[in-house]
């Protein structure tokens, strides 16, 4: 017999920076879950460096929270579609979708990204309109936009009924329908009750065996693993006997040690969990996302969790650089290794395969950035990486090479539309929509290959004098596009090793941007600068000054450089060339060439040019 649970279980997705932690901040505050001020909050779940520093979600957190006696499990979720990965064990966790669109920007790219699988799941959906105290807010347009994004996305007739509430989360303020700031509750216990009317609770069979999902892992560091659950029927208790059923078909008999339950920004412990509640379990260490815990008598496993394919990838490998081992305290080829296999551990859609190199791997993810947060992450860890330029993963379908594609949105100013789809076009760009957005701005999507993509960022900034604002996601499968543009910029590249000076630095300043200072130790094949031109130059940045017994008239001046340009790991990834690599240690990320030696290189050019 079908029964309910008296439980609710809702994600809030968005696109980034529309609001959701902010969203769930404010609720936990007016449960009584929170009790400093909306300030001291702010973005509370974001609990990671990366997270904090960056101002986005890139772990799927979990909490909980009662209203009118009713327990609401709130799951929040990364909006930048590299973090899918995310996204996906989260809507397997969950029975409705609470989407938040701001109220001037409107729906973007991630937007259409977590929709979509929403959606797909038919999971129904709560639409919430956030920042409707902008000055340039346009709630009742956005709302339509949200519709047609619905019907973009063959949304059937149930889905497109949603119910509209409307909000300015950072004050904890709602009203249902569409509304002006002056229109608003002083909290929001209509969005509160609205979770409880609109987000179906949890059915169960009672005579149906015991049924857990296993969709994230975390650890402790007093009992190991955590296997985070959904339990679809049944019961966990803890000290109890549950068959546990992984991906591959295996099973095994264990013992659940510990169990917890998630209560505001808490993990208590708890004597049971019940259906269509999340919990987390204790005492499996090998347990793995997508295993099932299920009845040890009348064992039933559910269908493994399954996520998109990797869409890029990059070389990772130990660092070879002649500076290497100075920084970090994890060099070695074994440490790289099982630090890479901790990660598939917990995040499935990150992909490791050997390419025959007892030093390198290939690692696959959905993006630069998700790429970028891993190895960044490694490096605060003490680690010492070189990390190759980024390729898009290529997939034979039916005979013929495909590349991803992506959806590309560029809010830029009218004055620049020109340069953008210029840009664009260099790139295999295909415009699909372009419109005003008011206030003589211009929003422009256009499909493009995600291989476009690298690098593109840096240079959009600089043809539109920085105001450009750039969102995509992907797409689909198309057959491969044919080649790009090149790099229109060189690389300065050091011709040997040595201590950088002023009279060396001070000439360079005509032929590009220089990433060192003087002072900084150099090495054959490191790039310190990006040259104007397109192609390289070697040059000697440690040369200094002959002393004579001839007195100059500029002897005395003092020379002045421009500071130099810091690149951030992302920016690296991004400026590489193909024939270069990043450096990455705890301190300091290096540009260099793959093979350092100019006549080896020099050489290496000339046979590709007589085989062209």
């Amino acid at each position: 017999m079908a029964v309910r649970s008296d439980i609710r279980n809702i994600a809030i997705v968005a696109h980034v920076d529309h609001g959701k932690t902010t969203l769930l901040d404010a609720l936990l505050r007016q449960t009584g879950q929170l009790r400093s001020t909306p300030v001291d909050a702010e973005r509370v779940m974001d609990s990671g460096d990366l997270e904090q520093e960056k101002g986005i979600t890139i772990l799927a957190k979990n909490t909980a929270i009662t209203h009118r006696g009713v327990r609401i499990n709130v799951v929040d979720t990364p909006g930048h579609a590299d973090f899918g990965g995310e996204v996906e064990r989260a809507l397997a966790m969950v029975d409705a979708v609470l989407l938040l669109v701001d109220a001037a920007e409107g729906p973007l790219p991630q937007t259409r990204f977590v929709l979509r699988k929403a959606l797909a799941k038919d999971l129904p959906t709560i639409v919430v309109l956030n920042k409707v105290d902008r000055r340039d807010a346009r709630t009742a347009e956005v709302l339509d936009e949200v519709y047609q994004l619905y019907l973009d996305l063959d949304a059937d007739d149930h889905q497109i009924e949603f119910p509209v509430v409307s909000c300015v989360a950072r004050e904890g303020r709602a009203a249902i329908g569409v509304a002006t700031v002056e229109g608003l509750d002083d909290d929001l216990g209509v969005l509160l009750d609205l979770l409880l009317s609109a987000v179906p609770a949890p059915e169960h069979d009672l005579d149906h065996p015991l049924q857990a999902a296993v969709t994230n892992l975390d650890a402790s560091a007093y009992v190991g693993r955590l296997a985070l659950c959904r339990i679809h029927h049944g019961t966990l208790r803890k000290g109890a006997t549950v068959a546990w059923c992984r991906g591959d078909g295996d099973r095994t008999t264990v013992r659940i040690t510990e169990l917890y339950r998630a209560e505001g920004l808490e993990r208590l412990p708890a004597i049971e969990a019940g259906p269509g509640d999340i919990a987390a379990v204790a005492g499996i260490p090998d347990i793995m996302i997508g295993d099932t815990l299920t009845d040890v008598d009348d064992p039933r496993p559910l269908e493994p969790l399954t996520v998109d394919e990797p869409a890029l990838s990059m070389l990772v490998g130990v660092n070879t650089a002649p500076l290497s081992g100075q920084d970090g305290s994890k060099v070695t080829a074994r440490q790289v290794r099982n630090r890479l296999d901790t990660e598939l551990i917990g995040n499935v859609s990150i992909r490791v395969n050997d390419v025959g190199r007892p030093d390198a791997w290939e690692v696959q993810g959905r993006g630069e950035l998700q790429l970028a947060v891993l190895v960044e992450t490694m490096r605060r860890e003490g680690f010492e990486l070189t990390v190759g330029k980024p390729a898009v993963v290529i997939r034979d379908i039916d005979g013929v090479p495909h590349e991803p594609v992506e959806r590309v949105t560029i809010d830029a100013p009218a004055l620049h539309v020109g340069a953008v789809t210029e840009l664009l076009a260099g790139r295999r760009g295909r415009m699909e929509h372009i419109h005003h957005t008011g206030s003589d701005w211009v929003r422009i999507e256009h499909l493009v290959p995600a291989r476009g993509l690298v690098g593109m960022r840096t240079e959009l900034l600089t043809r539109t004098r920085g105001e450009a604002v750039i969102h995509h996601t992907f797409e689909r499968w198309e057959p491969w596009l044919g080649e790009l543009d090149a790099r229109p910029f060189g690389s300065l590249v050091a011709d040997r090793t040595g201590s950088t000076t002023t009279y060396a630095l001070h000439p360079l300043t005509d032929r590009g941007t220089l990433y060192i200072q003087p002072g900084d130790q150099v090495y054959e094949g490191m790039v310190i600068g990006r040259r104007n031109r397109p192609d390289d130059l070697d040059v000697n940045v440690a040369k200094e000054r002959k002393v004579t017994n001839v007195r100059q008239s500029t002897a005395e001046e003092l020379v002045r450089l421009p500071p130099p340009e810091s690149l951030t790991l992302e920016q690296a990834l991004e400026r590489i060339a193909p024939d270069e690599c990043v450096e990455v240690t705890p301190t300091a990320v290096r540009m260099r060439k793959v093979t350092l030696d100019k006549t080896q290189r020099a050489r290496s050019a000339k046979r590709v040019r007589n085989a062209v």
